[in-house]
């Protein structure tokens, strides 16, 4: 797909997010030397001249593609490597991140199930998970809208 024309058009994507979308197209469909390619260039283009990362949860979904990736060409080490740092990145939309985490937890328990690397980085993600449900409860819990079964 060309890059959009006009990026004052509404409905139009911006290049930096064309990228980051077909990243995950290119992934879903193991098309791993596109995929690597483009997670490459979201990593660049999220990162300032310093090292600051500007768009943490482009740079996560672009290393779990990374861990994909690795994954599939055979490098466990390089694939849990790039999963943990997407997991440990400072500011995390936890939904988002667990369900793009699913593509690399798939390969994982396909290729590497008895592992103990792919059991250490699923722990993490289990404990993620975890905390997401807990907070999602909490909000439910206390929001007025959602009436609670036999109260």
């Amino acid at each position: 797909m060309p890059y959009p024309d006009n990026l004052d058009h509404h409905f139009v994507v911006d290049p930096t997010k064309f990228d980051f979308y077909m990243m995950d197209c290119y992934r879903h469909l193991a098309e791993d030397r596109l995929a690597e390619t483009l997670a490459t260039e979201v990593i660049q283009a999220s990162t300032d001249f310093d090292g600051t990362e500007r768009a943490p949860m482009r740079l996560a979904e672009a290393r779990i593609t990374l861990g994909v990736v690795a994954a599939r060409q055979g490098d466990l080490e390089r694939a849990i490597h790039y999963g943990e740092r997407a997991l440990t990145a400072p500011r995390k939309s936890l939904p988002s991140l667990l369900m793009v985490s699913r593509d690399l937890t798939r390969v994982l328990n396909d290729q590497y199930a008895n592992e103990p690397e792919t059991q250490d980085y699923l722990d993490q993600l289990h404990a993620l998970s975890s905390l997401t449900y807990s907070r999602s409860a909490r909000w439910f819990e206390g929001h007025p809208l959602v009436q609670v079964q036999g109260a």
